[in-house]
């Protein structure tokens, strides 16, 4: 049994969960929520952190500032309460109330941005909104997971060998595609493996990562309202595009067999049922997906009904299939129907 001093020291790599019994084909699926952080987002803000230290960035009167939608908001938050340093996360109306409360409970700020970018999302109104105030106040230190290496040198570094460890016999792997440090970390990696690997991006309709035109995205953690600075799409051997709708149903279908996942696991779970049902003739193969959280901080927005229904229409969780092209899908049980200010003298 470990014995810890600071809670990032602590993080599950090597638990999988076999989906063939629930989704009708084999699909490890690798568990990241299991840390204090509770998400995958704890690599690249260790990795980043440490990093800003070793470089001098960081001194006892900095204070971390970073744009999330939540997940790497979480991590930053615990490592900086770990650490002594002070921590802003700017983040916008899409992030669930229970991650905010998470961070605050941590000790950091959580400003929230509610005004659109011209690309029909946040993403851009809340990197204005940190520039501005690293511009106006030298204490901030902005990580920028956007752009910051160490987002997907964590996984290069980590996730990528764990899941080598596990599957030497790999032939396929799902990546959800947010930031696009976990999908760049592990594409790298497996690009010089001892054997070829496809590596599929999954991405939600809505999404212009990929290119395509911007839509309404409610699910935050996948998906961007940019072109991620981190990707090479020269690494992807394919992209899926899943449409939100499919991704609650899988949530939901999980979530009967007793597993509580996140909106991202759906996600990916969902483009890579469709891509396995497609790709049939290819034979047995050995597939991993990535799943970037729990879905604890989830149950006001994707296992509520209310909020589904008035999204996505009352007929969201009916009997349609689960995911296209799976097999012997099994029709959704009826579901119940269940920021502070900036530092002072920041503009």
């Amino acid at each position: 049994m470990p014995v810890i001093s600071a809670p990032h020291a602590y993080n599950e790599g090597q638990l999988y969960v076999d989906l063939e019994s629930i989704m009708g084909r084999s699909l490890f699926l690798k568990c990241e929520g299991f840390n204090f952080a509770g998400s995958i987002k704890l690599k690249a803000a260790v990795e980043m952190v440490e990093a800003a230290e070793r470089d001098g960035l960081l001194t006892p009167d900095s204070v971390l500032i970073e744009s999330s939608s939540g997940n790497l908001g979480v991590a930053l938050s615990m490592i900086a309460a770990s650490k002594g340093y002070r921590f802003l996360c700017v983040t916008d109306s899409r992030c669930n109330l229970s991650t905010r409360l998470l961070m605050e409970a941590l000790g950091s700020e959580v400003h929230v941005i509610a005004d659109l970018d011209a690309n029909g999302g946040f993403l851009g109104a809340r990197i204005d909104y940190v520039r501005a105030l690293c511009a106006a106040d030298d204490r901030y230190v902005w990580l920028s997971q956007y752009t910051n290496p160490g987002n997907w040198r964590a996984h290069h570094r980590r996730t990528a060998p764990e899941i080598a460890r596990q599957f030497p016999q790999l032939d396929v792997l799902f990546v959800g595609a947010g930031t696009t440090g976990t999908l760049m970390g592990c594409a790298r990696f497996f690009r010089t493996w001892h054997r070829p690997v496809r590596v599929v991006a999954v991405d939600t309709v809505g999404s212009v990562t990929f290119g395509g035109e911007p839509g309404r995205r409610m699910i935050p953690g996948i998906g961007m309202s940019m072109r991620p600075p981190l990707l090479d799409e020269s690494y992807v051997d394919e992209v899926i595009k899943v449409e939100e709708a499919d991704t609650i149903r899988v949530c939901h279908r999980l979530a009967r067999r007793g597993f509580l996942f996140g909106g991202s696991t759906g996600t990916v779970v969902s483009g890579a049922m469709d891509w396995l049902a497609r790709h049939d003739d290819m034979g047995e193969l050995t597939a991993v997906a990535i799943a970037p959280d729990l879905g604890e901080r989830y149950l006001d927005t994707i296992y509520q009904t209310t909020w589904l229904e008035d999204l996505y229409g009352e007929h969201v969780l009916g009997g349609e299939e689960v995911t296209a092209g799976s097999p012997a899908a099994e029709p959704a049980l009826p579901a119940p129907v269940g920021g502070r200010e900036p530092l002072n003298g920041a503009p």
